[in-house]
């Protein structure tokens, strides 16, 4: 016989509603307590009511070592002025009720622009939730994005105006591809140095109707797929790729950042002593080999419950600008003939 999740919610001055969940409750009923919610089309604004000339960044937070890198992160987003508000979905619920009230605060109080940061703070460390089709994202697009990536404000902005040029693609600056191994029969998931068909959540930008389509859309096989994200604590990101390219029946676009600071890529070196061992090492997917081991895990069986492999590949980058390739001498050194 099932259980009902049962929680109890701290109100806090700040207009923050802090919910904890008792623990050894069915998160199964609670889950899709949640989606029946979010999903019934009374929650959901009318698309014509939508704006296009901004967008909704959604920054999924879970570690409290990082949240530093976190408040600066959303404090930056808030500064481009195509964005109109940061929401911060926190991922972790077995942080303090205090945390998070400071945390909400800082937020609150940070904002470089005029958009305002809120803290979300969620019931489970699901990583569905990121994707969830909340009624307080009033924009067209939306870009999700993780709590340990920098990109400049430009490239923000490069990337919304690729979008509206193209509002079905997924478009984002980290890509990977899917890819056979002939021996094992299996898929796997790996880096193409030509070609690509995934675009990963570390910045991802998509327009709103497919956050429904991923949560709510999609009947058994969805919820079947969504419940194997929760299992591997994984995949959410190459899920949402397969939604889209199935819709579209085309690959991802992926963009040319003029900087993009990745802090949890375990390729980074710890020389410049700033502490960023601590921020890689509690990074979720910081294990190569045996992440990509799981991803490739994800691909074969989204692609037995979809039936068919829907990811598509694409090629080459959108990039700001083109500068001048040619080489000339100057003084006793080549460079760029216009610098």
């Amino acid at each position: 016989m099932g259980v009902y999740a049962v929680a109890i919610c701290l109100f806090f001055s700040l207009s923050v509603v802090l919910c904890l969940r008792i623990p050894n409750l069915s998160s199964d009923i609670e889950k899709d307590t949640i989606l029946l919610s979010v999903c019934h089309p009374r929650n959901q604004p009318n698309p014509r009511t939508l704006r296009s000339d901004q967008l909704t960044v959604l920054i999924n937070g879970y570690s409290e070592s990082r949240i530093p890198l976190l408040q600066s992160i959303a404090a930056s987003y808030s500064a481009s002025p195509v964005v109109s508000s940061v929401l911060v979905l926190w991922g972790n619920p077995s942080t303090s009720p205090l945390t998070l009230s400071q945390l909400a605060h800082n937020l609150s109080v940070s904002s470089w622009g005029n958009a305002a940061i809120s803290l979300v703070p969620q019931s489970s460390s699901s990583l569905n939730a990121r994707f969830l089709p909340r009624s307080s994202i009033g924009t067209r697009a939306v870009l999700v994005c993780d709590d340990d990536v920098e990109v400049d404000l430009k490239t923000v902005e490069f990337t919304f105006r690729m979008w509206k040029g193209n509002p079905d693609r997924l478009i984002g600056i980290f890509v990977r591809s899917h890819d056979i191994d002939m021996t094992r029969k299996e898929w796997i998931y790996t880096v193409h140095p030509n070609k690509y068909s995934i675009v990963l959540t570390k910045f991802m930008m998509m327009k709103r109707e497919y956050l429904f389509k991923y949560s709510c859309g999609g009947g058994s096989p969805m919820r079947e797929m969504r419940k194997m994200v929760d299992e591997m604590r994984n995949c959410e990101d190459i899920l949402m790729n397969f939604v889209v390219a199935e819709e579209t029946n085309t690959g991802p676009l992926m963009v040319g950042a003029e900087r993009a600071r990745d802090w949890g890529d375990p390729r980074n070196e710890d020389s410049d002593g700033d502490g960023l061992r601590l921020v890689r090492d509690v990074g979720l997917s910081s294990r190569k080999a045996e992440h990509r081991k799981r991803r490739g895990k994800c691909i074969t069986e989204f692609h037995r419950v979809f039936g068919r492999m829907p990811l598509r590949f694409s090629y080459g980058k959108l990039v700001s600008s083109v500068g001048e390739q040619g080489l000339c001498k100057k003084g006793s050194n080549l460079v760029l003939c216009d610098h």
